[in-house]
């Protein structure tokens, strides 16, 4: 597994992840994209912000990427810049399959990303990341599976996916939706050949939206890696638009809001890694100073006190406009 290489990491910031979701391509959900990106968001543009992000979090000590074929060229920014690295070598890279990348480079485009859990997409995204990522590639998740994905229940599908876990390349997934908790349990009961599937899974939580953490502890306790993914709540929990508990919980702490949005994660025993989605390197930087965040349980019972119903926080995520 290469989570295992992960955990035997010593650098404090090894459980903190650095996602590219939002530097991949021009266009995304992240509250404040305007003043954080270039204003020309080429790709030759992007592709220098995410150098400068993968140099800042490796020599700040974080060892795991996390990236997706529907993040426009971020596999390819990425490949790139572990083939100028070889010093790099220890580095985790997880990529994800399943939604096709189609906003053609536009932030305004109607639809930026189309999803298809098919074994026919599944081969032909797995082609395309093997050619941008090689041999780089250590695990390889669905993308966004919610109860009813057929990845969960098409035997054919599991046994391809299975072939490429025998390959060397892990097999996880990722969950999005109200229902993430649902999808979580139902991964984990799948098997081939007596043998669990999904070795990873990644899932939104935060603040906002911490139900599926038992969801997560059992999986953890079942022997899974978990990866957070969103816990800056894409951007809700950022400074500008924190909610006034948090800001005073970061007051208390001589922290700043995200650092205290993040360290929560952290602190949570099931948590192999808590993504960052930073998208300049400042954030990055402060994103990463959670590792250096003390909250006591008080805080933490008052921070708590922020968590929305789960078809209210979903219903929010979804009115947020690509920017």
């Amino acid at each position: 597994m290469p989570f295992t290489r992960l955990a035997e990491a010593t650098t404090p910031t090894a459980r903190i992840g650095l996602g590219l979701a939002a530097v991949g391509r021009p266009g995304y959900l992240n509250l404040g994209r305007e003043r954080d990106l270039p204003a020309e968001r080429s790709a030759d543009a992007l592709r220098d912000r995410t150098r400068q992000l993968l140099d800042a979090a490796y020599a700040q000590g974080v060892r795991y990427v996390d990236t997706a074929r529907s993040y426009g060229r971020a596999e390819e920014f990425l490949g790139e810049w572990l083939e100028e690295h070889p010093e790099a070598g220890e580095v985790v890279v997880g990529s994800k399959w399943g939604y096709v990348y189609t906003a053609n480079w536009r932030v305004s485009a109607d639809v930026h990303e189309v999803k298809e859990h098919s074994l026919a997409m599944f081969r032909t995204q797995r082609a395309e990341t093997g050619q941008l990522l090689g041999d780089h590639l250590d695990l390889y998740q669905v993308h966004s599976v919610t109860p009813e994905s057929p990845v969960l229940t098409d035997a054919e599908m599991q046994r391809a996916l299975a072939e490429l876990a025998g390959e060397g390349v892990s097999v996880g997934l990722s969950v999005s939706g109200p229902d993430q908790a649902e999808a979580v349990r139902r991964a984990l009961e799948v098997t081939v050949d007596g043998e669990p599937l999904f070795r990873s899974l990644q899932a939104t939580c935060n603040l906002l939206e911490p139900s599926v953490g038992e969801a997560l502890a059992e999986a953890h306790d079942a022997g899974r890696w978990v990866i957070v993914k969103e816990a800056m709540a894409n951007g809700r929990l950022a400074p500008e638009w924190a909610p006034e508990e948090l800001r005073r919980v970061a007051e208390e702490c001589d922290a700043t809001c995200d650092a205290v949005a993040l360290a929560v994660m952290l602190y949570q025993p099931w948590a192999t890694v808590v993504l960052s989605g930073a998208a300049t390197v400042e954030q990055l930087f402060t994103n990463l100073h959670a590792v250096t965040v003390d909250l006591t349980e008080e805080q933490r019972e008052r921070l708590a006190a922020l968590a929305e119903s789960p078809a209210d926080y979903w219903r929010h995520r979804s009115d947020l406009t690509w920017a």
